[in-house]
């Protein structure tokens, strides 16, 4: 019994070993590397001239937000008389132009520029970078703050490595935030060590092997003659900053890498309703970018040459498959299977995960040791190692929606939250049913 209980075992957990697989290694491998070979990021005082640099934030009814996005500029640690700010509008209907005119008023030291343009941020964008000025270019959404020290860390990695024409910056929620917000802190929390994983442990290896997938559309960086030589930010698409990255790197020849102590502060998620909504944009992004990229520069067949395919089998298949695990298990009592042996599958793949979150855990408090504060603040949550398996199992869901959605619905920079689209199903299960039954009192 026992023996036939672990072959069950076995088999089923297959079905979740595989995926688990496609992230331990890459933990394992950027372990050592962030360990053992740290990326080095420059510091101290710029030698020789310091480049004059603009920074693009396009605005969306950012009233609440855009006065202290501006403020966090003026009290960055680079020379405030090297920086042009241009807000590029794309239709606000609050008061974010009144915003705008009193931080032009107030911090007279920065050049602030505002610019209307059509609707969507791409266009925004497109419009700011014509009138963008000097050596470097960055573009930082309205609703997140810089680390005071980002935007000097970011112009030094680009004096240091004349051979990259693009950078990252890492994004990390608002600590402040997540204090105010008592009734979604643990959503917060483990989004904030999400993206803490997702830069200071994936993106920091994948920087290192020129292997980026996408740049964060919250803070990247470009020097300003190679954004000119691109075709601009994709007006088609909700993944423009993925789009721009392919960009860069196919059509430019460019290098793209990371700035890791470069930090951009941004909003935590107001719950599970927006994770969803933003999880499936980015998903469907992803996936409008790759089919639009993929006759020339993408094949199936060169999966171990090529990491971009190794990446869309991991966010596409290896996420199908953990969904499929968690939702199969509802109905494999009924077919025979032991329910002690579903918990004891349940119980293994946990540990697997808590092990592949404990080394990226490390990672995360290797990088940040460049901010004691911020690394404290994440050896205070240690916890969410036991957490953040769950949350990311959640996400997946969310991420193969987002493909399931992008097969049957037309693109959208807004679509169905959480609730909304449970409703829809609710809605067509019951008049599946009905239909149902009328033909079964039909017959009768």
């Amino acid at each position: 019994m026992l023996r036939d209980m672990f072959i069950q075992m076995g088999f089923w957990s297959t079905w979740l070993i595989i995926p688990a697989i496609f992230e331990l290694i890459p933990a394992i491998r950027a372990w050592f590397w962030n360990h053992f070979r740290p990326t080095k990021v420059p510091t101290g005082k710029l030698p020789g001239r310091m480049p004059r640099i603009t920074i693009l934030v396009p605005i969306y009814n950012s009233a609440n937000i855009l006065e202290n996005c501006l403020r966090s500029i003026a009290e960055s640690t680079y020379p405030n008389e090297l920086i042009n700010v241009i807000c590029a509008n794309n239709k606000s209907r609050d008061k974010s132009r009144q915003v705008f005119q009193r931080a032009q008023s107030e911090l007279k030291e920065l050049q602030l520029q505002w610019l209307d343009a059509e609707q969507g941020k791409a266009r925004a964008l497109n419009t700011a970078i014509y009138a963008s000025t000097g050596d470097c270019v960055i573009t930082m959404d309205s609703d997140g703050t810089l680390e005071p020290h980002a935007l000097m860390n970011i112009v030094q990695n680009f004096v240091a490595h004349p051979e990259v024409q693009a950078q990252t910056g890492t994004i990390l929620s608002n600590k402040f935030l997540i204090k105010q917000d008592p009734n979604h802190r643990l959503i917060h929390l483990n989004e904030y060590l999400e993206y803490a994983i997702a830069f200071l442990a994936g993106r920091t290896v994948e920087s290192k092997d020129d292997q980026i997938f996408t740049m964060s559309g919250a803070f990247s960086a470009f020097r300003r003659a190679a954004l000119m030589q691109s075709r601009l930010y994709n007006v088609d698409t909700v993944g423009e900053d993925t789009d721009m990255t392919f960009q860069v790197r196919y059509y430019l020849k460019g290098r793209v890498a990371l700035c890791p102590n470069a930090i951009f502060y941004v909003e935590p998620a107001d719950g599970w309703n927006e994770l969803y909504v933003q999880r499936q944009r980015w998903q469907r992004g992803e996936i409008e970018v790759v089919r639009h990229f993929m006759g020339n520069y993408l094949n199936l067949k060169e999966i171990w040459k090529n990491f971009l395919v190794r990446r869309l089998i991991v966010d596409h298949t290896v996420s199908f498959l953990k969904v499929i695990w968690l939702f199969a298990m509802l109905v494999l009592v009924p077919f025979g299977y032991s329910p002690v042996m579903l918990l004891y599958s349940v119980i293994a793949m946990y540990i697997l995960y808590l092990f592949i979150a404990a080394l990226n855990f490390s990672n995360v408090l290797k990088y940040l040791a460049f901010k004691p504060e911020e690394q404290a603040y994440a050896r205070n949550h240690w916890w969410l190692i036991f957490t953040i398996p769950g949350y990311n199992f959640v996400i997946s869901f969310f991420r193969v929606m987002g493909v399931i959605n992008a097969m049957l619905a037309p693109a959208k920079w807004t679509t169905l939250n959480l609730n909304k689209e449970g409703h829809a199903i609710k809605q067509v299960l019951r008049r599946d049913l009905a239909k149902v039954r009328y033909h079964e009192e039909k017959e009768d």
